[in-house]
């Protein structure tokens, strides 16, 4: 997962406005870090993306696919 479908992901699960919010203020407990912080640590996007589904209660069927553009084809 690149930055850029992270932040789609972000904004299609959550929107522009909350989705900023978590990725600012909410401490993800498996980096106990906020999103923000853990990508400029340098920890994958893909594992923030996850570790951020899991605290925010985003339901499994959610999780993958999110943030990526339509296949071609």
């Amino acid at each position: 997962m690149r930055l850029s479908e992270f932040r789609q992901a972000i904004k299609d699960e959550f929107g522009d406005g909350y989705g900023r919010v978590l990725t600012s203020d909410l401490v993800l407990t498996r980096f106990g870090v906020t999103a923000d912080q853990a990508l400029a640590g340098g920890v994958p996007a893909r594992d923030v993306w996850l570790a951020l589904c899991v605290e925010a209660d985003v339901p499994e069927s959610r999780w993958y696919g999110v943030g990526l553009p339509v296949p071609k084809g």
